[in-house]
């Protein structure tokens, strides 16, 4: 009888946290291809950044401004507040170095305004979709580095197609 109960408030943990805590979200672009396609539904953890902050290979979503009814994006944190981020020969370099990602992305062929460094601020995040060569992302003038009171969490879910669902390995 003690299991039913644990398994009950542990369930109502969880809702209370999604509802609380949670956003579904509907990915209306393939810049994150492949990770993520258009139409796939997922669960933002909006808790994730209040007491911590993004790390390398996180999935965020973020609004473009601060206008709270702007459209919201998603894209992988690449660069982190300090460090300097430019693209060279297709290439991500931070501090100067080659940065080896987990994942077989394609090489860059518009490094945008990364062409030169581009240094990130204190609250400054460099994000990119993994669909590298057709995303809009902080290589572009009209985006640029994403500052941290615009995140609005941290993408952990994928909740639909059914196919998919589980959660997600940055």
């Amino acid at each position: 009888m003690f299991w039913i109960a644990a398994v009950a408030a542990a369930i109502a943990l969880a809702y209370a946290y999604s509802f609380y805590f949670g956003q579904n979200i509907v990915v209306q672009e393939s810049s994150m291809d492949p990770t993520l396609s258009a139409g796939d539904t997922l669960l933002i953890d909006r808790a994730a950044y209040k007491l911590g902050s993004p790390k390398r290979g996180d999935i965020i979503v973020f609004r473009t401004s601060d206008d709270p009814k702007s459209s919201l994006h998603i894209k992988r944190v690449v660069g982190l507040p300090g460090e300097t981020v430019q693209i060279q020969n297709g290439q991500i370099l931070i501090n100067g170095e080659t940065y080896v990602e987990k994942r077989d992305f394609p090489a860059i062929t518009n490094p945008g305004i990364a062409e030169e460094p581009v240094e990130l601020g204190r609250g400054e995040y460099f994000v990119l979709g993994d669909n590298r060569n057709n995303s809009e992302d902080s290589r572009y003038a009209d985006i640029g580095p994403i500052e941290k009171k615009r995140i609005v969490g941290k993408l952990w879910m994928v909740t639909a197609p059914f196919e998919k669902m589980g959660l997600l390995h940055h």
